[in-house]
């Protein structure tokens, strides 16, 4: 016999891996979505940015062409210098500065002198006077170069573009910075459409991300469940190899032994017969006699389940029907179940249930399954026998309302000579698993202890050739 088990020992937890890799990898791309989600946030940022710089360039060129011909050059004909103090100069000043953004998303202007470092024009009169801040965008603007800011002010957004006023020196030809303009415009709006953006990337993002997870997820928790199928499937099969092995080699020795048995049994059984019937016996002896013969016929009932065990059984297919099957079962029986108070309901009237199947051993098989329903019903009590079409095959259901099965010798019944019962040899159930797979069948057992029992056969509806 060979020497393997299944090992029982430990537990293998499938995709264990998998979940931590599942885990790992949303947490990674939660993380990679907040700067990507930051990078193109910016990357708008600076794109709208851009566009109001771009805009600010064409409005600065626009004043500076405006004001050096319809303000500079009047203002030098007429008075000889610039002095903005002058409420004419002003008046003309204001007029061709909301000339030129006029149209525009222009808030305010105002008009910084370099020399004297103060605000000699605003569109605003409040400003007038105001000293100069140097900011890095404003020292840009004195040197020629155009710069932009965002700054925060009162909850809005805006954008501050400083534009410097170029003139060029009749003598020399050279150009000069005298008055850096700054035009502040508000973009609160489009400033919250790209926070919106953000937002809505930052969403989207941690959605896909969520959606990727649980998809993830899915997937290793679908394959964990085929994986312990798989594992389940296989340690049943080397339990079923295992006991194949075991069974074999019993089934040999069993073979061996009952047949050693039979013939001088036969000879004791025939001998306690005739024992009786001679001129000399008295009741004693043929009271003896009497327990011989008993015993013998017993005894020969155990050999007989053994070389029944032991014997490969081979099939004589033909067309039979379950149903009629069952109810030769139950007719049969009828007396004993009367005499218990058993009542057996079925529900397979008007039903039929083909199969290719030895009905013999069919027979056989599905009797120690209702031996054993009866014997395990104390009193009154009841069985009930169904019936289903499943794919390829049908599913017998035996239940009964008898003591049931403890959870210990639930790991037994199927084990050779395991009996709970005085006179039991044990091979029924060995006997009826062996009938059934025969047929290329299975059979489960359903029990709990004082809960009943119930026997599930599963049969194919024709035989395939291995």
């Amino acid at each position: 016999m060979s020497k393997y088990q299944p090992d029982r020992r430990s537990e293998v937890k499938p995709f264990q891996l998998m979940k931590y890799f599942a885990t790992a990898s949303f947490l990674i791309l939660i993380l990679f979505s907040i700067p990507f989600a930051t990078f193109i946030s910016q990357r708008a940022k600076e794109i709208l940015l851009k566009s109001f710089e771009d805009s600010s360039i064409v409005v600065g060129e626009n004043l500076n062409n405006l004001v050096y011909n319809y303000f500079v050059i009047p203002v030098m004909n007429r008075y000889g210098e610039i002095h903005l103090g002058n409420k004419d100069q002003q008046l003309l000043l204001d007029n061709v500065v909301k000339t030129a953004i006029k149209g525009l998303n222009i808030e305010l202007v105002k008009f910084y002198s370099v020399d004297e470092g103060i605000v000699v024009y605003s569109t605003d009169p409040a400003f007038f006077k105001e000293k100069v801040v140097e900011t890095p965008e404003y020292k840009k603007a004195e040197t020629s170069e155009y710069s932009s800011v965002i700054i925060s002010e009162g909850g809005l957004k805006k954008i501050k573009t400083y534009i410097p006023f170029t003139m060029t020196l009749t003598s020399t030809g050279e150009e000069y910075v005298p008055g850096v303009f700054e035009a502040t415009q508000n973009i609160t709006k489009q400033y919250n459409s790209i926070v919106k953006l953000q937002l809505l990337i930052f969403s989207v993002s941690i959605l896909i991300m969520v959606l990727i997870f649980f998809a993830l997820l899915f997937v290793v928790h679908n394959a964990e469940k085929i994986i312990k199928k798989r594992s389940a499937e296989q340690r049943d099969l080397e339990e079923q190899l295992y006991l194949a092995e075991r069974l074999a080699a019993l089934g040999e020795m069993v073979a061996g032994v009952s047949h050693e048995i039979k013939n001088p049994l036969g000879i004791i059984q025939s001998t306690s017969e005739l024992l009786p019937s001679m001129p000399n016996a008295d009741e004693k002896q043929k009271r003896l006699s009497s327990v011989i013969t008993e015993e013998s016929i017993r005894l020969n009932r155990i050999v007989t389940d053994f070389l029944e065990f032991a014997r490969p059984h081979k099939l004589n297919l033909n067309e039979c029907h379950i149903e009629e099957v069952i109810r030769k079962n139950i007719t049969f029986l009828r007396p004993e179940l009367e005499g218990k108070g058993i009542v057996v309901s079925d529900k397979m009237i008007g039903r039929s249930f083909k199969l290719q199947a030895d009905d013999d051993l069919l027979y056989r098989a599905l009797m120690n399954i209702f031996i054993n329903s009866i014997q395990a019903i104390d009193n009154a009590g009841s069985i009930t026998v169904n019936v289903d079409e499943e794919k390829g095959g049908y599913r017998i259901e035996i239940e009964d309302t008898g003591i049931g099965i403890s959870k210990e010798n639930m790991k037994k019944i199927f084990n050779p000579f395991f009996t709970t019962k005085d006179k039991g040899t044990g091979l029924g159930l060995p006997i009826v698993r062996k009938i059934i797979e025969g047929h290329q069948g299975t059979i489960d057992v359903e029990s709990q202890e004082g809960s009943g029992t119930k026997v599930i056969i599963r049969l194919p509806k024709k035989q395939q050739t291995i």
